[in-house]
């Protein structure tokens, strides 16, 4: 007993190290690249370096969070075949402890990593990425063309050669944006005159607005309770109803409230529910790729050719994040049902790698 609590110790000491190595790798990894795309963003402003810099701090947290499954995977390989490779696997084995039982302790710590992430770090990173957008969307104001649903409504720039709208809505009511306020300016941001309205229909690019009311810059009514107004935009009630702020931004203790709030609302709740059930199924998520790293290190070999690894763990990251998109896109426009396209692909990882252990545990 005292045994395999020292190997279980020394096994959890090292699997946690190569862990810390890999995630500070991708941070590095992702600083960087992030840190390129902050600096290509700002080359039309003043800024300095700073500034790229402070955002690629705030925004690389985040990143890592949603790659962690991917780090787990490569730590998993390096773990396993660092310990076939030095013959300590061997040694273990000696000691009473199979292939399936040096796994356990991985697995295990798998599953509590991905309930600390969930419980304590994507809250950090929620509001991280909350800090890094309300400094970039200073600039990003400056695009032609913004929307975004925020809590006092929807928000939308458009931006043509001569003029610049601004649009808000208190709400959206079936294919109604209800609350419509339409401030325009001209090219050179002076206002000229705003369209107020009880509702505008959004079924189409081409909007109706009902009850419409407009006032010039000086705050004289030009015209009242007008409702033959059409303004085209290119937004209609679809893209309406897909829009939310980064899912990013909203902690796991959030999300439940967030996706009631919708529903008042009437904003769609696919990818809100989608991202609830992702961090109901995080922890197992990590635990599939534990033993997906196991299958492949384990339960195959491959005369110690570790670019067949490497190869491995590439492949399969990539099939592994695009299967996940399909079955979320599955989700999202209604082919399956939101919990079945987050767990589907969970469930069949994790199936092969529990298929491939009981293979190798016989070894």
């Amino acid at each position: 007993m005292i045994k395999h609590f020292i190997l279980n110790n020394y096994i959890s000491r090292e699997f946690l190290k190569i862990v810390l190595n890999m995630s500070l790798a991708f941070l590095s990894f992702g600083f960087i690249i992030n840190l390129f795309e902050e600096i290509n963003f700002f080359k039309d402003y003043e800024v300095g370096i700073k500034l790229p810099i402070l955002l690629s701090t705030l925004f690389v947290p985040s990143m890592l969070y949603n790659m962690f499954p991917f780090v787990i995977l490569l730590s998993g390989i390096w773990f396993f075949l660092k310990i076939r490779k030095t013959d300590e696997i061997i040694a273990m084995k000696i000691s009473g402890l199979s292939n399936l039982s040096v796994i356990i302790v991985p697995s295990v710590l798998s599953i509590i990593l991905g309930i600390i992430f969930i419980t304590a770090v994507n809250p950090l990173t929620s509001a991280l990425i909350n800090k890094y957008e309300s400094i970039k969307g200073v600039y990003e104001l400056e695009q032609d063309y913004l929307a975004t649903v925020t809590e006092n409504g929807i928000w939308i720039k458009e931006k043509s050669r001569e003029k610049v709208h601004i649009i808000r809505a208190s709400k959206l009511d079936a294919e109604n944006l209800v609350g419509l306020t339409i401030y325009i300016f001209d090219s050179n941001n002076n206002f000229l005159k705003r369209i107020q309205a009880e509702f505008a229909n959004i079924s189409t690019l081409n909007w109706k607005i009902n009850n419409a009311t407009v006032i010039d810059h000086d705050g004289k009514i030009l015209t009242e309770n007008t409702n033959n107004i059409f303004y085209r935009s290119m937004y209609d009630i679809k893209k309406i109803k897909s829009l939310y702020s980064n899912l990013d931004t909203i902690s796991f203790w959030s999300l439940e409230k967030e996706i009631e709030l919708l529903k008042e609302r009437g904003y769609s709740t696919k990818e809100m529910r989608t991202r609830l059930q992702r961090s109901f199924a995080f922890p197992f998520f990590l635990l599939s790729m534990v033993l997906l790293s196991g299958v492949f290190t384990l339960g195959m070999r491959f005369k110690e050719n570790n670019w067949i690894y490497v190869f491995l763990a590439i492949i399969s990251s990539v099939l592994i994040f695009y299967f996940n998109d399909f079955s979320a896109a599955l989700g999202k426009t209604d082919k399956l049902p939101v919990e079945i396209s987050v767990w589907m692909p969970i469930v069949i990882i994790f199936t092969f790698g529990a298929v491939g252990l009981i293979h190798a545990n016989q070894k």
